[in-house]
């Protein structure tokens, strides 16, 4: 490792094989924290490349625990996080959304490393055990529409540096690994990104891979649809900037969708969306995404017919009956 560390700070960029090594020996345990620690702040003095980003990116599914859904048209909705903005659990609310309509999810996601509440500290709040048992995964999956992968169980590599991380308490380019290594494989994503330039590095990634996603910013640093400015929707053949009255809906400010302080206040903002009770703004906030996890699922459906399923779903309660199924099935 230090050879390699020497080699960066000359500011030379790694191989895409060069990359996929690196990344083995960290599934593999071959670095000490410390090392571990200097490799990631590396990223973050300079932006990484996709050739670097892609051989990690095959080294973490290379050794992942796959489970397999079949033929099953599942979709998964994520977000970088690391965008400083402390918001509520909206992607894994929006989750339940489109699983209220019928379609079905499969998450992949983690603690906070940089944040209060990352998607799995607001699932093992409500009691969720984890698991990596495939009868178990799928169950969920065809009984409440959602099936969660908790990522140290199923990518050793993140299980590896998860203290190093959450001891850095900042975005590190795991962030940017995270959607992009389901173990399942989904044949369709809604990642949120939180700044252009790997917006681009994402639809790249994609592109190559075959990957039937829709990728989205928020102008003002989010990365989701926060409803709080302009935001940025790409897909494998399109681009373009929307508003929130593009959706029928109204535009939200940062305090609205503030999430709280712990994983408690967390746990119960989640439930007042997916209630129903939650303020209008942080509703439209989760309509919006699994509205756009809708369209990225069924391209030929306008997107303000998709807003209304996701609003139906919510409104009608099929949502947070797909929750709490969920919640009943993995406790």
């Amino acid at each position: 490792m230090n050879k390699i560390l020497s080699n960066l700070f000359e500011h030379k960029s790694l191989t895409r094989e060069e990359a996929h090594d690196i990344m083995l020996n960290i599934a593999d345990g071959k670095y000490n924290d410390n090392q571990l620690s200097a490799f990631m702040t590396v990223f973050l003095m300079r932006s990484i490349t996709p050739d670097e980003l892609t051989g990690f990116r095959d080294a973490i599914l290379q050794r992942r625990v796959a489970v397999d859904f079949g033929d099953a048209d599942t979709i998964d909705i994520v977000g970088t996080g690391g965008d400083g903005k402390n918001t509520f659990n909206i992607s894994t609310a929006s989750c339940f959304v489109v699983a209220g309509t019928g379609r079905k999810v499969v998450k992949h996601g983690n603690y906070g490393a940089s944040s209060v509440s990352g998607a799995s500290n607001v699932l093992e709040e409500h009691g969720v055990k984890f698991t990596a048992d495939p009868d178990k995964l799928h169950r969920s999956l065809e009984e409440c529409g959602v099936s969660f992968l908790h990522a140290p169980f199923f990518s050793p590599a993140l299980k590896s540096v998860g203290p190093v991380r959450r001891s850095l308490k900042m975005r590190t380019f795991f962030n940017m690994l995270g959607p992009l290594v389901n173990p399942t494989l989904p044949k369709n994503q809604l990642l949120g990104v939180y700044n252009l330039k790997l917006m681009r590095l994402y639809r790249y990634i994609a592109q190559n891979e075959g990957i039937n996603c829709t990728i989205v910013h928020s102008l003002d640093g989010y990365d989701e649809i926060s409803l709080t400015s302009p935001f940025k929707v790409v897909t494998n053949s399109s681009e373009k900037v929307m508003e929130a009255k593009d959706l029928g809906l109204d535009t939200a400010t940062q305090k609205d969708l503030y999430g709280g302080d712990t994983v408690r206040e967390a746990a119960e903002v989640f439930d007042s969306v997916l209630s129903n009770k939650a303020s209008d703004a942080k509703k439209n906030c989760v309509i919006a995404n699994a509205a756009f996890a809708i369209h990225t699922l069924n391209p030929e459906l306008p997107i303000a017919s998709a807003v209304r399923e996701a609003r139906e779903s919510l409104e009608s309660g099929a949502a947070f009956d797909s929750f709490r199924k969920f919640v009943e099935l993995n406790s």
